[in-house]
């Protein structure tokens, strides 16, 4: 189940609540019991390394630029 952060307008605290992605975007009452709170944007991290399997080839040490062709076809 996704956790939302959510912030108190009166106390200033911040909280973390589970629940539903349905029920996102309804009100939360901070732990102190105040209605007026906001959700806030989280970011995620994720990091960890590879379960199995090789690692990925190193890209080729050409001295060109990128996007699509790898620099090949742009000068």
């Amino acid at each position: 189940m996704p956790r939302y952060d959510f912030r108190c307008r009166t106390c200033g605290d911040t909280f973390e609540l589970s629940r539903p992605m349905a029920e996102s975007s309804d009100p939360a009452a901070c732990p102190a019991g105040h209605d007026d709170t906001v959700k806030l944007l989280s970011t995620v991290a994720v990091g960890g390394t590879a379960a199995s399997g090789p690692a990925p080839a190193p890209a080729p040490a050409s001295g060109g630029g990128g996007g699509c062709c790898g620099g090949g076809c742009c000068g």
